[in-house]
C-alpha cells in the first residue's frame, strides 16, 4: 500500500493535467447555481440535479477512464520497468482517475448550496446523500470504464463500447423496460423487471435515491416496482449491497486484466 501510495502522486498530475476536470466542474457548478436561481433549492432542486447526475457522471466516468488507460500507457511501461507490483500500479492509476472525478463531483453539488447558504437543516441529508452517490457512480463507471479500455487495445473501438454502455444504461434502458412492461403487462413481471434493475447500477443508484421521497413519480417503471416490492430498509440494504457488488466487480476484473496484459 506505501507503494501505490508513492506511485499515485505522478499519476494524479497526469489526470489533472486534462481539462475535463475542471470543465466538469464549471458545468456542475453552473447547473446548481441556475437551478439554486430558478427553482429555489428545494426537492425539485435536488431531483434535477439527481438526474444530471446520473447522466453527466456514469458518461465522464466512462469516456475520462477509457482514455486515460490508453493516455497513461507510456507513463505505465515505464512504471512496470521498474520494482513495482502490477497490482500497485492497478491501484495507483485507478485511484489517480476516480478519486478526481469524484471529488469534483461533490464539490460541483455541494458548493453552489454551501455559498447560498442552503446546505443546513432538512437539505443537509439529502444532499450529502446525493453527493455520496454521485462519489460511488464515478468511482464505478472508472471501474467499468477500466475493464473495456484493458480489454479493448484499439482506443477508438474502446471509446465507441465505452458510449455504447452510457448510453444503453443511462439513457435508454428505462425506456426498454417500459417497452417491455408494456408488451408483457398481463403477466406477472415484477420479478424479471427487479432482475433487469440489478443489472444496471445507474438505475439502481437512482432508485435508491429516490425511494420513499415524495419524488416517486419520477422513478421511472422500476423504480415504481421496487417502491411497492421492496420500500423498506431491507430493500435499501439490497440496493446497496448490489451497488457496491457493481463497484467490487469489475475492479477486480480490471485488476486481473491489468496482471495479464502484455504492454
Amino acid at each position: 500500500m506505501n507503494t501505490a501510495l508513492r506511485v499515485l502522486p505522478p499519476v494524479l498530475r497526469d489526470a489533472l493535467r486534462g481539462r475535463w476536470l475542471l470543465g466538469l466542474l464549471a458545468t456542475l457548478l453552473l447547473i446548481g447555481e441556475l437551478l439554486l436561481r430558478f427553482s429555489g433549492g428545494g426537492a425539485t432542486t435536488r431531483v434535477s440535479l439527481l438526474d444530471v447526475v446520473l447522466i453527466l457522471t456514469p458518461l465522464i466516468g466512462l469516456v475520462v477512464g477509457t482514455m486515460q488507460v490508453h493516455h497513461a500507457r507510456e507513463m505505465t511501461e515505464l512504471l512496470l520497468a521498474q520494482p513495482i507490483a502490477r497490482r500497485t500500479l492497478f491501484v495507483a492509476l485507478y485511484l489517480g482517475t476516480a478519486l478526481p472525478l469524484a471529488a469534483v463531483v461533490v464539490v460541483g453539488l455541494l458548493a453552489p448550496f454551501l455559498w447560498h447558504g442552503m446546505l443546513l437543516g432538512d437539505a443537509l441529508v439529502p444532499m450529502l446523500a446525493l453527493a455520496g452517490a454521485a462519489a460511488g457512480l464515478a468511482m464505478l463507471s472508472t471501474a467499468l470504464a477500466f475493464v473495456i479500455a484493458l480489454g479493448a487495445d484499439d482506443k477508438v473501438r474502446a471509446l465507441g463500447i465505452a458510449l455504447g454502455v452510457w448510453l444503453v444504461t443511462a439513457v435508454l434502458w428505462d425506456g426498454v423496460l417500459l417497452l417491455l412492461a408494456l408488451l408483457f403487462g398481463d403477466r406477472p413481471i415484477e420479478l424479471p423487471m427487479l432482475v433487469m434493475l440489478a443489472l444496471n447500477p445507474f438505475d439502481l443508484a437512482r432508485v435508491l435515491l429516490l425511494l420513499g421521497s415524495d419524488a416517486a413519480a419520477l422513478l421511472g417503471y422500476t423504480g415504481a416496482v421496487v417502491q411497492r416490492s421492496l420500500g423498506s430498509s431491507g430493500g435499501r440494504a439490497m440496493l446497496v449491497s448490489l451497488l457496491t457488488l457493481w463497484l467490487v466487480v469489475p475492479c477486480v476484473i480490471a485488476a486481473r486484466s491489468f496482471a495479464r496484459k502484455d504492454f
